[in-house]
């Protein structure tokens, strides 16, 4: 039934010029339409360029069953919804009614806009600000969606953004003057009226971690669950499925309490007192937490003294707080508002602060301006699983990267699911002819001193060999730091480097440039799509362990231990399998592309669990020998395609 769709003069074929159906795509699609029809839970690893996207829409589609389809970031979220969905719907004759729904801190808030515009008229204004508000203040009255990612006039990480939107510590739900117009009410509604709803991993499982204030549930309910990008869920789900309290949430406390000040009850003056104390104690909680872009062990740092006295002095500044909103109690919508969020700040401050409830880690993490709490529980399986059985219907999830060794349990295990089914499906890329696996010898040992040198000077020559298109992955700031460094001094070729502009910048100037090396980390290890010869190299600097030190490795690796398991079998080597395969994917991104993947590190070869790793990869030929890379390079670029990032429809 489903594979007549695919077929040649098949429904896709007559919609998508150049259609190709293969048959790993047809074999995903029926196994998509079994477990629709049986409510059953599915697990797929779709190799890069399978076509899993056009694999799980087709029988979702046809099947007339509501469903939810979750991706991995708000950018495959837009790109969904607004090329891949339109596209089936067209070819499949599908005339349901589609919604988009983010998390709000996406929609702009009426009230909070309004409530800002006139704060801004006071004696503190910055004209920035206020030119900033004004521009969304016009924007707001031609805007059906209220996205704020639709606004152009705003850039995507301006401070604006947190003042004119709402969390669900701060909404003021029925209450709310603007309530009937308020964008995350309608795109709610939307959501309740459609057939297919597309939101993203982490609206999803905030959504079934604390259902909304005001709105009920945001998600609406379903028959089908279709997860894109299902790596990535058990670590957000983690951090869903504990508790968390940070700076920003304390901040806007403070900012809320003197806008009800400025604006409200102008007689207090005692409000704004205590909101500046407020503010000031999470700004001293901050600094002596240390360095931005840490993460700590909390269960070791409350136990010391300044940490002890700094959450003694922000305990007291929100007795204050709430003493004092007690006062204004019925004076407006907002302090009351502020009052109930004071409460229960002040729960979660005292929750955060007991370590002694066992099965949670407990870890804190700070950025430049601001610091997070966070309790994680050990494991999330039970949690996951006990919500897939309250909500029946089918559940299937998909990746490019689930499998390590062609073994599922280390997903499955970790989101408590148990499959009707679960397969891999290779990638209709032939690597044996379009890429080359390198291991480099005389390579030092990883963190060893002076590596980054090492690998400028190893390097240099075959990006250069290259004339730059060359991705070098990371697996650390720190990596990403002195390796631009010696790049810069040693190549006349472009050397940007992740950090020193936003991602989508970089890419752009990647791509403009022609000929640049790009160095990065995290962010670059997935999610990036560039086709064709502008892309022909990957370097990856080690093996992507995750920092031994890392505090929800840690919890994890204690509760594999609970359980009699051996976390490094268990626990890290799947992960850093798991984030290599993504890293190498960025490679071989289409039929035409060639590349050459390096790996700088020797544990592949000359550990056991090397194994492993190579394993779980593409069966791409190996060499030891630099000199092979070059004149792979040169062979490749004898015949080079011209550079594109079109996403072509028969990859989707």
């Amino acid at each position: 039934m489903i594979a007549k769709f695919f077929a040649s003069g098949g429904a896709l074929d007559k919609a998508i010029p150049g259609f190709q159906a293969r048959q790993p795509q047809i074999d995903m699609a029926q196994a998509v339409a079994d477990a629709i029809k049986t409510e059953s839970q599915l697990v797929v690893e779709a190799g890069t360029g399978t076509g899993k996207t056009f694999a799980y829409l087709v029988p979702a589609l046809v099947s007339g069953k509501k469903t939810i389809i979750s991706t991995g970031s708000k950018n495959l979220q837009e790109q969904l919804f607004h090329r891949d969905l339109p596209l089936m719907a067209d070819a499949l004759g599908f005339t349901g009614r589609v919604s988009l729904l983010k998390g709000r801190s996406n929609y702009l808030c009426l009230d909070r806009l309004s409530r800002q515009i006139t704060e801004s008229h006071g004696v503190h204004t910055d004209p920035k600000l206020l030119s900033q508000l004004v521009q969304v203040r016009s924007w707001s009255s031609s805007t059906k969606s209220g996205d704020l990612g639709d606004c152009e006039d705003i850039a995507e990480d301006s401070p604006v953004i947190p003042m004119i939107t709402s969390t669900n510590d701060n909404c003021l739900g029925r209450e709310c003057p603007s309530y009937d117009d308020c964008f995350v009410v309608k795109a709610r509604r939307r959501a309740m009226e459609a057939d297919v709803v597309v939101v993203n991993h982490h609206l999803f499982l905030a959504d079934q971690a604390i259902k909304e204030t005001g709105f009920g549930e945001l998600i609406p309910e379903a028959e089908v669950f279709i997860f894109d990008e299902a790596h990535q869920m058990p670590d957000i789900a983690s951090q869903y499925f504990g508790q968390s309290l940070s700076s920003r949430q304390i901040q806007e406390l403070a900012k809320d309490v003197e806008i009800g000040y400025r604006t409200e009850a102008k007689d207090m003056r005692q409000l704004q007192k205590t909101a500046d104390r407020l503010y000031q104690a999470a700004a001293d909680m901050r600094i002596v937490l240390g360095e931005p872009g840490f993460r700590g062990n909390w269960r070791e740092a409350i136990t010391s003294q300044a940490i002890q006295r700094e959450i003694t002095r922000l305990n007291d500044a929100l007795d204050l707080t709430h003493e004092v909103l007690k006062l204004a109690l019925g004076r407006s919508q907002l302090l009351d508002a502020a009052f109930e969020r004071a409460t229960l700040i002040k729960a979660r401050l005292e929750r955060v602060c007991d370590t002694s409830i066992t099965g949670y880690s407990y870890w804190y993490e700070c950025t430049p301006r601001h610091f997070s709490l966070h309790i994680t529980p050990l494991s999330v399986a039970d949690k996951f699983s006990e919500q897939i059985e309250q909500q029946g219907g089918a559940w299937i999830f998909t990746s490019a990267t689930l499998a390590v060794n062609e073994d599922f349990s280390h997903f499955s295990q970790r989101l408590g699911l148990k499959p009707k089914q679960q397969f891999s499906l290779e990638s209709p890329f032939d690597y044996q002819q379009q890429a080359l696996l390198c291991v480099p010898r005389f390579l030092p040992e990883p963190n060893s001193f002076g590596i980054a040198e090492r690998l400028v000077e190893m390097m240099a020559p075959v990006i250069e060999e290259n004339q730059g298109r060359c991705f070098f992955l990371c697996t650390s700031h720190q990596m990403v730091r002195e390796l631009a460094e010696g790049f810069r001094a040693k190549l006349d070729l472009p050397v940007l480097v992740q950090g020193e502009t936003t991602k989508q910048k970089l890419l752009a100037e990647y791509l403009e440039r022609g000929n640049a090396l790009l160095i990065a980390t995290g962010a670059f290890w997935e999610g990036v799509d560039v086709r064709g010869q502008a892309l022909s190299c990957v370097i990856i600097d080690k093996l992507p362990f995750t920092a031994p030190d890392d505090p929800l490795l840690k919890a994890r690796i204690e509760d594999c231990r609970l359980r009699g398991g051996d976390p490094f079998a268990q626990v890290q080597i799947p992960d850093a399998v798991i984030t290599l395969k993504q890293g190498v994917g960025r490679l071989i991104r289409d039929t035409q592309d060639k590349g050459v993947l390096v790996i700088c590190d020797n544990r592949l070869v000359t550990r056991p669990y090397g194994a492993v790793f190579l394993n779980s990869l593409p069966s791409i030929p190996r060499t030891r020998d630099v000199v092979s890379v070059g004149q792979f390079l040169s062979s490749v670029n004898g015949r080079q395609e011209p550079a594109t990032t079109e996403e072509q429809h028969s990859e989707a």
